[in-house]
């Protein structure tokens, strides 16, 4: 393939911009300025039945045990199903939990958004402070980003996710304690940043309410509700998770309470039916015309084969700005591994860095090295047809950056050299040679019709199902996340050393952290 261009693709192909795209739910994916052919997508459709994508599929869906090294299901598609159907987990049907939290959340949100649920001095809630990391903070930050919009009812929700104070501090400077509920949320309810930041607010409330009222603005969402009562927080304050809810695959279930007190319950159930036809695609499209599975082919074929080390994702839409710092956890915590499920190292490389930014920012940052630089880094470009409260002339000149790019990432241009000013014919000739885009930069063009929840759902499972392929595809487990937990023994380690008294073995880096 190294000596086609996209160029000679669409050349000898007068129809290729018509059959290299596909439609799931309400997402449509333009995919033919990829360095691709009809038999270039064969192959790795047959590596996909090699490697029994279908058969994995399966068996997520049934409920098996395919987190191998923690010996747990993966059932983060049964969150998001609200029809009436069984799943039966070990011989117990996990869907009347799974239904009976969402009606608790629903109670829940609709009294605070009401007015009808008030804080311990009875002052109706006006903000939401929502404390947890990693999987239990970047999904809902992602989602109350992308949907709140000005003047919406409901609380103003913060998130707080870092070790240092700092975050802590900034997030309730301007906050009201008699206002605010603090939702706690930990799976384990034992992370060290959630639980410390879970102090920092509890001694907070307690400073304005005094410790017995705090309390009651105290709110986990948990596996643990044993730890979290330790803690302070009452049964009733805690929302339930499973063991079979992946951190990072969580937000559709009670982690995503920040999402349903900011938009509405009725705009959370919204998301999760966008998921869900996500899922009923994905399990019933065939290979070929599957969209999770083709991007995830896409992937591997550029890291693979290809061996392009990153990938970038620009979302034509400022409400979007999270995403790119969501799809890092999701990606490179799911599939950066270099074990495999047998516990063999692997000689192939697995998930790329995954980074990217905002359109039409990102063009006046990183977009240059994305067309001239000396690597290359396929790319999804994500546009949206419609957003509320933007003009038809803001739209359009928005759509026009949007599309420019990935035609001319793919295309390229050839700059005239011919100096069109005799008196400065070098410094003409250089801006000519410097202005040349040789093009064969792949992209992937994902357009949403709207930013509603529906949409962001779709898009949001689309990209889950991806990960999982390709942890299919590399053979690991895509679902632990093993490097996360060495640095928090670690942490622990030399949290005893910094203070603890010097020795003659301290390093000088020791030293210096140890007296600033």
């Amino acid at each position: 393939m190294s000596h086609l261009s996209l160029n000679d693709l669409f050349a000898h192909d007068a129809k290729r911009a018509e059959r290299f795209v596909l439609e799931a739910g309400p997402l449509f994916l333009d995919y033919s300025r990829h360095i691709a052919t009809d038999d270039t997508f064969a192959l790795l459709r047959a590596l996909a039945k090699q490697q029994n994508i279908e058969a994995w599929r399966e068996k997520m869906f049934r409920g098996e045990r395919i987190n191998a090294s923690e010996d747990r299901a993966v059932l983060h598609a049964a969150l998001r199903d609200r029809t009436q159907k069984s799943l039966l987990v070990q011989g117990i049907d996990v869907m009347p939990g799974i239904r009976a939290t969402l009606a608790k959340m629903r109670s829940f949100c609709d009294g605070v958004r009401s007015g009808a649920h008030v804080g311990a001095s009875g002052q109706r809630i006006s903000d939401v402070l929502c404390i947890g990391i990693g999987g239990s903070d970047l999904g809902p930050r992602l989602v109350c980003g992308a949907l709140k919009r000005a003047g919406t009812v409901g609380p103003q929700v913060h998130f707080v996710s870092n070790l240092d104070q700092d975050d802590f501090n900034r997030a309730v400077a301007r906050l009201n304690g008699a206002s605010t509920l603090v939702l706690i949320s930990s799976k384990s309810f034992s992370t060290e940043e959630t639980l410390s930041n879970g102090q920092l607010a509890r001694d907070w409330l307690s400073a304005s309410l005094g410790e017995k009222r705090a309390l009651q603005h105290l709110f986990a969402i948990t596996a643990r509700p044993d730890a979290a009562r330790e803690f302070g927080i009452a049964a009733d304050n805690c929302f339930t998770l499973w063991d079979w809810v992946g951190g990072r695959f969580s937000l559709w279930s009670a982690i995503g309470l920040p999402i349903a007190l900011s938009c509405g319950m009725d705009s959370f159930d919204s998301l999760l039916d966008g998921a869900h036809e996500m899922d009923q695609h994905f399990i019933s499209a065939p290979l070929e015309k599957n969209m999770p599975v083709t991007i995830a082919l896409l992937g591997l074929w550029y890291r693979n084969f290809w061996h392009f080390s990153t990938h970038a994702v620009v979302a034509y839409a400022h409400a979007l700005g999270a995403l790119p710092a969501y799809l890092q956890q999701l990606e490179m915590e799911s599939n950066g591994k270099s074990v495999d499920r047998n516990g063999e190292a692997v000689d192939y490389a697995t998930a790329p860095v995954l980074w990217g930014g905002v359109g039409t920012d990102a063009q006046h940052s990183f977009f240059q090295w994305l067309h001239q630089g000396t690597d290359t880094a396929p790319l999804d470009l994500i546009g949206v047809t419609n957003t509320p409260g933007i003009s038809t002339t803001g739209r359009y000149a928005l759509l026009a950056h949007y599309f420019a790019q990935s035609a001319g990432l793919a295309l390229g241009t050839a700059a005239d050299k011919t100096p069109k000013d005799p008196t400065h014919a070098r410094s003409t000739a250089l801006r000519a040679c410097a202005g040349q885009f040789g093009g064969a930069r792949p992209s992937s063009a994902l357009v949403l019709r709207e930013l509603d929840a529906y949409n962001l759902g779709a898009l949001i499972a689309l990209y889950e199902h991806k990960v999982f392929v390709q942890g299919v595809l590399w053979n690991v487990n895509s679902f632990d996340q093993w490097g996360v937990e060495l640095g928090k023994s670690l942490a622990s380690q030399w949290r005893t050393r910094l203070s603890s008294s010097a020795d003659a073995n301290d390093t000088p880096l020791l030293r210096r952290l140890r007296h600033p």
